[in-house]
């Protein structure tokens, strides 16, 4: 009696074991809600990147699932949705939140700001994730690095913007902290969905519009309408995001939270890395094949303006806003700490080089 009493005390043993390895080893399946349309390359490109290293590291057991904004038919919804648990994920950019929370405005990118790489030390160095967690944390959500498309251009324009009194009235499409400082300068701002904007541009809804770099302009055709092409100051390091709710980031094993993070951390970086590739392929086709566009850059007049504008804005935001005044003093320390090294390491080497 015995005997048997102790094979099937080690059966009931391999029986738990098997139980909880199938248990640890489940199938996961996940939803992505993306803020783009599915072929908004390379922001889409990089969120199938993400997904695929999740699959393939995982053995096929963790699978994230795409919707773009076709799909769930809300492209800046998708926070409100993450939130909810009727997504697990989103890819979205910060900046499109200031009207729901401005804590959260600074993680995407602000005017004068830091370069991409200055971002991204700041973010995984100089204590920009935590500050950022501690925004979203409030939302019962998790934010990472989601792919930066690195300066972004300053906009294309029905006509060439000479004076301050071009941008008075000028019905322009351009989000985030930049939308505050022109609409200080008396330019009409407002958000467009990114598969709406072509179609703004061409019917006069709007007068102007900026959207990322020559790499994904040129392709939406925006040069066909707008042939005055100017050169930033508002973005000059766009930094898009991986929203993810808690609850279900939490109920993941450990392995697969790794997984998650290594992921979305390559793919981010990726896309930085793409973006610029494509932008100078696009920067000389503009050269040869569309000699119409006139590459312009801000007077000083209007730039000086911007510039005071910005530090109003701020000043004003910051005073009534706790957390993010504290986003904004972390990054204008880093700033000032890191920017000494930008000009040494690069500044300095490109103007002896060009």
């Amino acid at each position: 009696m015995q005997y048997w009493r102790r094979i099937v005390a080690t059966l009931v043993l391999a029986v738990a074991v098997l139980t909880s390895a199938s248990a640890s080893e489940r199938k996961i399946v996940w939803k992505l809600a993306m803020t783009w349309g599915g072929t908004l390359h390379p922001f889409t490109t990089s969120v199938e990147s993400m997904a695929k290293m999740v699959e393939t590291m995982s053995d096929g057991n963790f699978i994230i699932r795409i919707d773009s904004a076709n799909r769930h038919k809300s492209p800046f919804g998708v926070l409100d949705m993450v939130k909810a648990g009727q997504y697990e994920m989103a890819h979205s950019a910060s900046y499109y939140w200031k009207g729901k929370d401005v804590n959260l405005l600074p993680f995407t990118s602000m005017p004068f700001g830091m370069t991409a790489p200055e971002q991204y030390a700041w973010f995984y160095y100089g204590g920009g994730m935590e500050l950022m967690q501690k925004a979203y944390a409030p939302h019962n959500m998790y934010s990472f690095p989601g792919g930066n498309t690195g300066a972004q251009m300053g906009g294309w324009f029905r006509k060439e913007i000479k004076t301050l009194e071009d941008l008075k009235g000028l019905k322009m499409r351009i989000p985030g902290f930049a939308g505050e400082v022109l609409a200080e300068l008396g330019t009409v701002v407002t958000n467009i969905a990114p598969g709406e904007l072509y179609t703004a541009l061409e019917r006069g809804t709007i007068d102007a519009l900026e959207w990322v770099g020559p790499g994904m302009d040129i392709k939406l055709g925006f040069h066909k309408v707008a042939p005055y092409y100017y050169t930033g100051w508002h973005e000059p390091a766009t930094e898009l995001q991986y929203l993810v709710n808690q609850k279900a980031y939490e109920a993941l094993p450990e392995k697969y939270k790794e997984m998650l993070r290594v992921a979305m951390r390559v793919a981010a970086y990726d896309m930085y890395a793409l973006n610029y590739h494509e932008s100078s392929e696009a920067w000389a086709q503009i050269a040869t094949e569309f000699p119409h566009i006139k590459i312009e850059t801000f007077s000083p007049e209007i730039m000086n303006a911007m510039k005071a504008a910005n530090q109003k804005l701020l000043k004003e935001m910051s005073d009534a806003n706790p957390l993010f005044k504290e986003a904004m003093e972390s990054q204008a320390q880093y700033l000032k700490k890191v920017r000494v090294w930008t000009k040494m390491s690069d500044f300095d080497y490109l103007k002896d080089n060009l």
